[in-house]
């Protein structure tokens, strides 16, 4: 990624607010069911209409809105084969955030979520349908090719062609191993570690399709934090620290011939509205996140939860060459950050690794996390608060 030579530069983690009407297209485009004529007549038009409103407020470096990361079966099994689906049967569930430690503390919380089908409490949001399957893992995981990936690729750029707009950077998201795993369930490999790097051999091929066409790769791995609270019974700190260490090192394998200059590796603690008091602090993490093989790396730092863990930064010794992409609006509150508090933590930040070193982000996609006009104006005051923050930090 460029860093903040001349001013503070702004990008945001990828999911952009939903298109009215748009809402089950993600998943249609996942499972491969829209043709190349509803593609060009209704989602390139709603990518070009995302780069241009990412443009016009200000972002830097800019994404396609994920609208094409309708996770489930079906967008699985466009991308590996070795899957298949099974009923879920009694006591299981199909994604490993539906069982946590902290469910067990909040239960009446929960359970009222459930009960509306909603993971983010966003007002007129569909209902999330109850799951009744569980995608697992039947046979040896290989990659698909690289079709579905290139009809999304293949449409970002023939919007950011139509759009009219001068774009200086952009990139695409795509999910880590040890993300995935939980929304896979092993019942074929003989150990977690087989397991893992089948599944980076599964989207080696996608990484590497992402950069040769020209976009920034970012690797969205939020397991990496929010397995902690998800393993029961609750692990020791050590063995916890193995457990994400294969991920990571899976993560590399997968990433290996792909300079790190052209990778950005997001984390965050889960983008559910809950509690979150059982996440695991960053102190215990964050050597093993910086080895990643990632010139720039993407965190949560606006959370209420975890803004206090800015001082935990300042006693890492980073990599010549690191930019740090902390979030400075948060996707877990419906208020609308003040584009002067943006600037002041972008200032902070500043103090720690210099002001070159930062890029202005966001703890996690706005899209699905708060409502669509809510995650617009949050953009905004992103935009508008690294405008004030290089004021200061070039004394312009």
């Amino acid at each position: 990624m460029k860093n903040s030579a001349t001013k503070i530069r702004t990008t945001h983690c990828g999911r952009l607010p939903t298109l009215a009407g748009f809402e089950d297209m993600a998943f249609r485009l996942a499972g491969g069911q829209a043709t190349p004529e509803e593609i060009a007549a209704r989602v390139v038009p709603a990518v070009v209409d995302a780069v241009k409103r990412q443009v016009e407020i200000g972002i830097d470096c800019i994404g396609d809105g994920e609208y094409w990361s309708g996770l489930g079966a079906r967008w699985y099994d466009q991308q590996m084969s070795g899957l298949s689906t099974r009923p879920l049967r009694p006591g299981e569930v199909a994604a490993m955030r539906e069982s946590t430690r902290e469910r067990d503390v909040f239960r009446t919380l929960y359970a009222d979520m459930d009960r509306v089908g909603t993971i983010a409490c966003i007002p007129g949001e569909r209902p999330i349908p109850p799951a009744r399957e569980r995608v697992i893992v039947s046979g040896p995981l290989k990659t698909k090719g690289i079709e579905t990936t290139k009809r999304q690729l293949d449409c970002f750029k023939t919007a950011l062609a139509r759009a009219g707009v001068a774009v200086d950077e952009t990139f695409v998201p795509a999910l880590a191993p040890g993300w995935l795993d939980h929304f896979i369930y092993n019942e074929y490999y003989k150990t977690d570690e087989e397991f893992v790097y089948g599944l980076a051999d599964a989207m080696t091929d996608k990484y590497h399709a992402i950069v040769d066409a020209g976009f920034i790769l970012q690797i969205d791995d939020p397991g990496i934090a929010t397995s902690w609270d998800m393993i029961k019974p609750e692990p020791s700190l050590a063995d916890y620290r193995k457990y994400i260490t294969i991920r990571i090192e899976a993560l590399n394998h997968a990433l290996s011939g792909i300079p790190p200059e052209k990778v950005r590796y997001h984390f965050c603690w889960g983008s559910w509205h809950g509690a979150h008091v059982n996440d695991i602090p960053l102190k215990h993490i964050i050597d093993i996140a910086l080895k990643v093989n990632a010139q720039t790396c993407s965190f949560e730092a606006a959370n209420v939860r975890h803004e206090h863990e800015m001082a935990v930064w300042k006693d890492v010794k980073l990599a010549s060459g690191t930019m740090l992409m902390p979030g400075v609006i948060s996707h877990a509150t419906n208020i609308v950050e003040h584009p002067e508090l943006v600037a002041r933590r972008l200032v902070d930040w500043a103090a720690i690794v210099g002001r070159e070193n930062v890029i202005a982000g966001a703890d996690c996609g706005m899209g699905g996390r708060v409502h669509g006009e809510i995650g617009w104006a949050k953009l905004g005051a992103l935009a508008e608060g690294a405008a004030l923050a290089s004021k200061t930090l070039w004394r312009r």
